[in-house]
């Protein structure tokens, strides 16, 4: 493993391969005002089995601009029994019968419901989809009468929006932090062409 040392007044060089980004992590301490957003085309299904398959084709589709690949290192059986677990909520947003998005609960905290991933495929983005989406996220995390906390992070892999429309969800940050990683597009497991806000490096 390579050790560097990180230049807090400056910069830093990273090592051939590696991508790195700045984390903000949020939270939400009581359940906002909601706007109501009004989707009739769209519905949340929660998926209480989940193919392995399936859940990385959505998981790709979604994330793949923007460089997720947490999941996409696991095996089969190792997301399957990350999935499978009581303290996991799984939900797909549903279009006309097919996956067009995702919210996914981690429930494990006494008081604090932490958000693992969220999002939408592109073709759905806007026209309030993702605030539709937001208001189940923050419903399903206050509906436990004992949670106190709802947080999450994002990272400037992101898109562009997605710190600002959490802030505008109500949620306030309270760390940053630096993610280095693997290029995930150096492996394999992206294509190379994905998240072009990013270079790739030869």
């Amino acid at each position: 493993m390579t050790h560097i040392q990180l230049d807090l007044n400056g910069y830093t060089d990273l090592p051939d391969g590696k991508v790195a980004t700045v984390v903000t992590h949020l939270e939400m301490l009581e359940k906002p005002a909601l706007k109501l957003i009004d989707r009739p085309d769209l519905m949340l299904e929660r998926a209480w089995e989940v193919d392995s398959a399936a859940y990385r084709s959505l998981f790709k589709r979604v994330g793949e601009p923007w460089l997720w690949f947490g999941r996409l290192l696991m095996s089969d059986e190792e997301l399957e029994a990350t999935l499978s677990k009581p303290t996991i909520e799984f939900y797909r947003a549903m279009k006309e019968g097919e996956p067009v998005g995702m919210l996914e609960l981690d429930v494990a905290g006494k008081d604090e419901v932490t958000l693992n991933y969220f999002g939408l495929v592109p073709e759905v983005v806007g026209g309030g989809a993702g605030r539709w989406l937001m208001n189940h996220a923050i419903s399903k995390a206050f509906s436990r009468p004992e949670v106190k906390r709802f947080w999450l992070h994002t990272c400037t892999g992101d898109s562009p929006h997605a710190l600002q429309f959490y802030l505008r969800s109500g949620f306030k940050p309270f760390r940053r932090s630096i993610e280095v990683t693997d290029d995930p597009r150096l492996n394999e497991l992206l294509d190379r062409s994905c998240a072009p806000h990013i270079p790739l490096l030869p």
